[in-house]
């Protein structure tokens, strides 16, 4: 009866460490079949977006920063004894699309465009509120309050026509199909200084670049990088973005916006990271 005992148990420790074998290489096969999976997966999607985005549709052409400051007098009266110093910085970014298609197509004409994941990173958060929205193209080198991009997105009327460009509202967002228009975009930063008043021995006050050196604003302080993605969707409804990544250095060697403005022109766009990429759908 002993040794009939011990068969059994030794049977069951043996069915029991074949299964727990079993399970071990079902395991391994599922991870090794799941890791080959997911990377050659990651490859033909790579090579997807790579024969996708052989050439550019859309690319960014140039950059155009124009940055100054102004103030906001919070009395009624004028009285330029509580001011809000602000600084602005218009943007126009100008988008090519015909270096890979000469001729306006579908391919390369725009039905939808729209930018979203805004971000904006100052040198010090501190100093001022910060916003980033669209601006009237008529209204760049003028400070104009802006209010926060509704739902942190700006959607843009596409102008198809020369009727629809004369009954158009430029004061919201607005771009044209065949990309003739830049897309004109407006930072501020208001309220760097709060309750700034005019001195005795100061009897103006002059609402450009010049007020943020007599209110002592430091410029290494207003340094800001601003991210977002610009959406185009096209009429054959592909859908490409770019991923905009502009740093705004006001604090150059002869502190130009002091004297009233700075203006920046960023031409050198040839980089792959001025392209639109096609989004893999």
């Amino acid at each position: 009866m002993i040794v009939h005992k011990i068969k059994i148990r030794r049977t069951k420790l043996a069915f029991t460490t074949l299964i727990l074998l079993l399970l071990l290489c079902v395991f391994a096969y599922s991870y090794i079949f799941y890791v080959s999976y997911c990377k050659e997966e990651f490859i033909n999607q790579s090579l997807k977006i790579a024969e996708q985005n052989q050439l550019s549709v859309f690319k960014v052409n140039r950059i155009i920063l124009y940055s100054s400051g102004s103030a906001i007098d919070n009395n009624s009266d004028q009285s330029l004894q509580n001011l809000d110093i602000c600084q602005y910085t218009d943007i126009a970014i100008h988008i090519d699309n015909t270096s890979s298609v000469s001729e306006l197509t579908t391919r390369n004409t725009v039905k939808e465009l729209w930018i979203d994941n805004i971000h904006i990173a100052t040198a010090n958060p501190e100093i001022g509120t910060q916003v980033l929205n669209y601006k009237n193209s008529n209204a760049l080198g003028t400070f104009n309050e802006l209010p926060s991009a509704s739902g942190g997105r700006i959607d843009f009327q596409i102008v198809n026509t020369n009727e629809e460009n004369e009954s158009a509202n430029y004061a919201s967002p607005t771009f044209y199909t065949d990309c003739s228009n830049p897309i004109s975009l407006g930072y501020i930063n208001r309220g760097i200084v709060k309750n700034y008043s005019i001195h005795d021995d100061i009897n103006s006050i002059v609402f450009n670049g010049k007020v943020l050196e007599q209110a002592g604003v430091n410029l290494a302080d207003l340094d800001v990088n601003l991210l977002f993605d610009i959406h185009i969707k096209n009429y054959d409804d592909d859908t490409f973005v770019y991923h905009a990544n502009i740093d705004i250095d006001l604090n150059t060697p002869s502190k130009e916006i002091f004297t009233g403005y700075l203006l920046q022109t960023r031409n050198n766009t040839s980089g792959s990271e001025y392209s639109f990429f096609q989004e893999v759908s």
